[in-house]
């Protein structure tokens, strides 16, 4: 099983590349972790049809075989264990799994709707860049559960 982050942004900061670089490196070999960046549209015009020009980048990316996580404010919310739950019911499937984060301006409806589940990390609003390092320690954090791994404490 792999998992890939396909997020919307090529110029992240250094510290938002070092800390997904971090998780995904602690990942096992089995499920490894990759980032796929999607170079957004010049934001001059319609904001619309940019959002839906960073749509149709990301699901060109995708496999039918893919499971499609939309993460997203309005999104059904997870805790780390349910989280690693879910990783172990992909990994029993045999399904790779894509997370899609959408830019600044959020998801398009044809990314949304490509989505197999809708996905929130928080109720909290953040910056699509960290949302990257928030995705990858919550994965390595789901891992580390199954795996009976002390990282996690709870």
């Amino acid at each position: 099983m792999k998992f890939r982050l396909l997020s919307v942004g090529v110029k992240s900061p250094a510290w938002v590349r070092e800390g997904f670089a971090e998780y995904a490196k602690r990942m096992p070999r089995e499920m490894p972790l990759e980032l796929v960046e999607i170079t957004a549209p010049k934001h001059h015009g319609d904001v619309a049809q940019f959002v839906q020009a960073e749509g149709a980048k990301m699901t060109a990316q995708l496999s039918d075989d893919d499971w499609v996580v939309a993460l997203t404010e309005s999104g059904r919310p997870v805790s780390s264990v349910q989280l690693a739950d879910k990783m172990e019911q992909w990994r029993m499937a045999g399904r790779n799994v894509a997370f899609l984060i959408g830019g600044s301006d959020g998801l398009s409806k044809a990314a949304l709707k490509r989505a197999d589940e809708l996905m929130s990390l928080s109720s909290l609003t953040f910056p699509h860049y960290l949302v990257r390092v928030v995705a990858a320690e919550a994965l390595y954090r789901a891992w580390s559960i199954g795996a009976g791994h002390p990282y996690h404490r709870a």
